[in-house]
């Protein structure tokens, strides 16, 4: 945060309305240069907002809040009582922040408890490894499985040495290339392995950094094909074995993990507003989600952007803002099982499809942003670089793409623009999924400055005469 000045600057509230919509023809005939104009006049409203949550009263305020929620209920595990709890919670803190419309909408999701669970190196020499059962994993049998151990370092491989595979454990030491790659043998490693006849796989974990940390997640069986337990393993024991085995030396692993499935449990998705002067049935959404994995604190994945998201509207309301289009909070439950609380909001809302201006998510860190990630039409962008010019004085001026994310996917597949936020990456996923996502990983200060790109942006947007436009 060097690079950020502190001032003291003056905020005249009487003026932050000052961003009206500037047009000169009928609305559907508006020229680009008409449109860069009006957004240039949400300047005095974009420092205000700027001003008060990075150097005025609102600065850490996310940060705190966050910090009394998982200090209090801790992880947040789908099915478990500690995410309900989080959500009634919430449901109230919304309610008593001033928001409007506050509400829940019912939502029913998956239930997996991880038991106790072990993994020991019998042979060569005894050692105790550190492991976290995946989501969705089926246990073993009391005893456990002890087996030999099959190293390989990709798919490719299983399947070339798929008659070695057969009675054993199949251990992935796939290199760490990128997320979206690499997390396709946590996702498949289960249902590949038990193609070829092993009675358990374990795959070292989809990190980007590792101080002998396990890192868990959710991973998917198939129809057709047995299901064998799974779990992580600490990129250290990964390497170890791969090893181990090239030397010639024959690894023996007793696995015991308690997982179990239950029937789907009720739960919600927590919905907050502030309803539009003009347009209220139009909507600008804004989420993170308040489901985590049952290690650590689920403080960085994703409080950090379920927080910044409530943060946003509570900026807005603060400065006595209100914009064209309703600003929606949703703040979203099982994203961790794959967005199932995103997708219940979808097929509840989705006839109303034509009414969103711009889906916006927040889940992959709360550090020091680098800009937006934006999928939409090239018109569209060409707005949201002029939007994100606002936020010039925090130096957070750039458009990136991609602006995917889980629980925004079934609206930006059907056309509506999205936006997510980019921050340090490398850092994120060095914590991901494990006992490491504490509020040790936050910073106050980094929190202040993504709320405040996501106030901007999200009002903005809200604020303009137009909605943006589509494909």
């Amino acid at each position: 945060m060097k690079f950020l000045l502190i001032t003291l600057v003056g905020v005249h509230l009487l003026s932050l309305n000052s961003g009206k919509a500037i047009y000169k023809k009928d609305t559907l005939q508006r020229t680009f240069q008409e449109i860069k104009e009006e957004i240039s006049h949400y300047g005095d409203v974009a420092k205000a907002i700027i001003d008060l949550a990075v150097y005025g009263k609102a600065q850490n305020r996310s940060y705190e809040r966050l910090a009394l929620l998982v200090d209090t209920v801790g992880p947040r595990l789908s099915g478990s009582k500690s995410l309900e709890k989080a959500i009634q919670i919430m449901c109230q803190n919304l309610m008593e922040d001033g928001l409007e419309n506050v509400h829940l909408e019912p939502v029913k999701i998956p239930h997996w408890e991880r038991g106790e669970e072990s993994a020991v190196m019998l042979e060569p020499r005894m050692h105790k490894m550190a492991i976290l059962g995946l989501g969705s994993s089926i246990g073993t049998p009391p005893e456990g499985i002890t087996a030999e151990v099959l190293v390989v370092n990709s798919f490719d491989e299983l399947q070339r040495r798929a008659p070695e595979a057969r009675g054993k454990i199949v251990v992935y030491n796939q290199p760490y290339i990128n997320y979206s790659r690499t997390v396709e043998y946590r996702a498949r490693g289960a249902v590949e392995a038990a193609k070829v006849g092993a009675l358990a796989s374990l795959i070292r974990s989809v990190a980007s950094f590792s101080i002998y940390s396990p890192h868990t997640g959710i991973q998917e069986y198939q129809d057709g094909v047995p299901k064998i337990p799974t779990a992580c393993i600490t990129v250290e024991d990964a390497e170890m074995m791969s090893r181990m085995v090239s030397r010639g030396t024959r690894i023996v692993i007793q696995l015991k993990m308690g997982a179990k499935n239950y029937a789907d449990a009720d739960s919600f998705n927590t919905v907050a507003e502030i309803i539009g002067s003009k347009y209220p049935e139009q909507v600008v959404l804004v989420s993170g989600h308040l489901d985590s994995w049952d290690v650590g604190q689920g403080a960085m994945d994703d409080g950090g952007g379920a927080f910044i998201s409530w943060e946003a509207l509570s900026l807005i309301r603060d400065l006595g803002l209100r914009p064209k289009r309703t600003l929606r909070l949703v703040l979203w439950t099982a994203e961790e099982q794959g967005g199932v609380g995103a997708f219940q909001y979808y097929q509840s809302h989705k006839a109303n499809i034509s009414n969103y201006s711009l889906v916006m998510e927040s889940d992959e860190g709360t550090f020091l942003p680098s800009g937006l990630r934006f999928t939409g039409s090239e018109k569209a962008r060409a707005i949201m670089k002029e939007v994100m010019s606002l936020l010039q004085p925090i130096n957070v001026t750039r458009v990136f793409s991609a602006g995917e994310g889980t629980d925004i996917n079934f609206w930006i597949q059907a056309g509506v623009p999205g936006a997510s936020l980019l921050d340090d990456l490398y850092k994120y996923f060095s914590f991901h999924h494990s006992h490491g996502d504490t509020m040790t990983v936050m910073d106050p200060k980094q929190m202040n400055v993504a709320a405040a790109v996501w106030a901007v942006v999200s009002y903005v947007v809200a604020d303009m005469e137009e909605m943006l436009p589509r494909s």
